[in-house]
Parts: C-alpha cells; structure tokens; sequence
C-alpha cells in the first residue's frame, strides 16, 4: 500500500452529531486496525475522534495521539492509547501529526478539522510532502468543500492540478482502495506552487 504504514485521522470532537457520523467514525477505526495501520490522530477522548480511537484499539491497533496540555481538559486526553504525547502548542501537535504520518484521512469535523486539512492540502501545495489526503464524504457532508475547491480554481487562485491533491471517498470502506490508488503529483514546481 504505496509504503503507508500510519495515518494521521481528523475529524470532529462533538458528540452530538447523528449518528452515521458516529457509524462512520468506528467503521474507520475498524478498517484501519484491521489493514495494520496505526492510527495517529489528535488524542482526545470526545466524539469522533474518541470513536476512531477506541474503535481501532478494539480490533487491536496501534493508536498515537497528540494533544496539547491546554485541552487535556477541555477535550479529556484519551489515556487508553499506545502512545499519548502532550505537547506544548496546537502547532506542535499538527507538526507531530504530520510527521508520524504516510497519509491523511479526514472525516467529518468542524473549524478544527477544516483548519488541519487546509494545512496539509497547503503544506503539499508548497511541495513538503506528497503524503495522501483521503477525505471521506460521509453523507454528503464535505460537497460544500468539493463546490469550494472547484470555485477556488474557477477563480484562478489554484490551479486544476490542486485538486488532485485531495481525493474524495463515500465511506470508510473505500479508503483502502483510494491508498492504493491516490495520485502522487509528478507536475513541476512553478505548476504545483503557482496560486499558493
């Protein structure tokens, strides 16, 4: 699976979305376990996030999660995990994600997940990684974003290539298959940076 060993999952900490959100979220814990990938993701306990995790130590999974000390609190540090690292800062943790990660996969979340994937998706703009970002539309729930991203380019503030830096799934189910077969750019640097 393209050398993918760990990968870094974002979504929402809410708990109180509907329930197929919730479906979604244990689904991908489970499929992750069960491919052997380890899970490492933002460390706390609540909503989806939470889901993932416990769900993929469920079926026997290696789990890393980065929180930092000021929401050990406010968002209860999972302390179930293989690994828990407490950091000093929100930056420091998306930094050590992105580091323990081969590939993205971004389930449904709020402005905190928005905030994670927009910077991956620049971060790979700016050629420091061609990690995989696989975002999963759960319900539809990310067409707004898919409607952005073409307005985006329409507007000449991204390029066509930028949109394949992202690709966009159904299900949990489909996230292997897009691993397999997400699209690594071979474009030039003037190409992938131009519009950042």
């Amino acid at each position: 699976m393209r050398n993918i060993q760990s990968v870094c999952v974002y979504c929402g900490a809410s708990g109180r979305v509907d329930k197929i959100y919730k479906d979604a979220a244990l689904r991908m814990g489970e499929v992750l376990a069960r491919a052997g990938l380890q899970v490492v993701f933002g460390g706390g306990k609540l909503g989806l996030m939470g889901l993932v995790a416990d769900n993929a130590l469920a079926n026997g999974g290696r789990v890393i999660g980065i929180i930092p000390k000021h929401l050990e609190k406010f968002e209860g540090a999972h302390l179930s995990l293989s690994e828990l690292h407490v950091v000093d800062t929100m930056h420091t943790r998306k930094q050590k994600m992105s580091e323990l990660a081969d590939a993205f996969i971004v389930l449904p979340g709020g402005f905190g997940t928005l905030d994670e994937l927009f910077e991956i998706l620049t971060w790979r703009q700016l050629q420091m990684h061609e990690k995989p970002v696989i975002i999963v539309n759960v319900n539809g729930y990310w067409d707004p974003l898919k409607k952005l991203i073409h307005n985006i380019i329409e507007q000449n503030f991204a390029t066509p290539i930028h949109a394949l830096f992202a690709t966009f799934v159904d299900s949990p189910d489909e996230v292997l298959d897009a691993l397999d077969n997400g699209i690594v750019s071979n474009f030039t640097s003037d190409e992938q940076v131009q519009g950042a």
